[in-house]
């Protein structure tokens, strides 16, 4: 029996699609990848409302997704879910898949996606060798404050003491969303760019969610941080019209046109939140090189050297 290698991968959303994308992908399995993502989204569209379940509970929707006995097929899990009424959510739990079919593979190594909270943290706790996580989380935990900003997922690395974590970024899977500057046109600066030169000379409130705050001070550079005090939106207050309140902000932008409903104007793009593939290089083996090596590349833009 080869070895399997076990990969954590979060068990919703955007990010374990954009993973998912990348495993069909380089292994060869878009039927598997469409089966868990169209299983999710089904579960995202009841949990929301936007569907009317069928008469089956959701015990019932689990055990039929689920195929214990074959790991070779998807299994789900149950995960509390915060929404008033809507308690619990079927999500992504683990499914094997065989490297066989790949070339210059070890005799009898396989892959599992394993799902996680914090596929991260799983990392720097040392319970797995790969995975795949936000890079916000990243910024947020690990990365040095530093006077000078950090604009690119390919400066990451540099950012990390490896004597906080052994965990580095390989590569980003270029499922792109910026973290962007927003003001009111009363604060947007009447000639030159809405960017980070502005904020060298602003001084001010600054609107930005509590739980980015050390992301942003990682992005923007603490130099730029002088004179600018955070503000936070008030509980049940929508970012963006929280942002329009203070006069500036940096709100995680999909298209802007919310931004632009609360007559914000879009300044530089800060930073990509994008899913990034993850190694704990404390935990690298062969199979795991081999591996790693299978789900890089393709990316010149945010492609990683973590020490190899």
């Amino acid at each position: 029996m080869g070895e399997t290698i076990p990969i954590a991968v979060p068990r919703k959303g955007r990010p374990l699609e954009s993973v998912l994308e990348r495993i069909a992908e380089r292994l060869d399995v878009p039927e598997l990848a469409d089966d868990i993502t169209s299983t999710l989204r089904h579960e995202k569209a009841l949990t929301k409302g936007t569907l009317d379940p069928d008469e089956e509970n959701v015990y019932h929707r689990l055990a039929d997704y689920s195929t214990v006995a074959d790991p070779t097929e998807p299994e789900y899990t149950l995960l509390r879910d915060d929404r008033a009424g809507k308690p619990r959510r079927i999500v992504f739990d683990s499914v094997t898949i065989p490297l066989g079919g790949i070339d210059g593979a070890p005799e009898g190594a396989a892959i599992q996606l394993v799902g996680r909270e914090e596929p991260f943290r799983a990392l720097r706790t040392h319970e797995f060798g790969l995975g795949f996580d936000s890079a916000d989380l990243v910024l947020e935990e690990v990365v040095e404050l530093r006077p000078e900003p950090l604009d690119r997922i390919a400066d990451v690395n540099a950012r990390i003491n490896p004597s906080d974590t052994d965990v580095q970024v390989v590569t980003g899977l270029g499922d792109t969303v910026y973290h962007t500057l927003l003001a009111t046109p009363e604060v947007a600066p009447s000639s030159g760019s809405l960017d980070r030169d502005f904020l060298e000379t602003y001084e001010g409130p600054l609107c930005i969610e509590p739980r980015y705050e050390r992301l942003v001070q990682a992005v923007l550079g603490t130099r730029a941080l002088e004179g600018i005090e955070f503000r936070y939106p008030k509980e049940g207050r929508e970012e963006e019209a929280a942002i329009a309140d203070a006069g500036l902000g940096v709100y995680l932008t999909v298209t802007g046109s919310t931004a632009r409903d609360h007559g914000l104007l879009l300044g530089e793009q800060l930073f990509p939140s994008e899913t990034v593939l993850l190694e704990n290089a404390a935990e690298t083996t062969e199979t795991i090189e081999f591996v790693r090596s299978l789900l890089n590349g393709g990316d010149l833009e945010t492609e990683l050297a973590v020490g190899h």
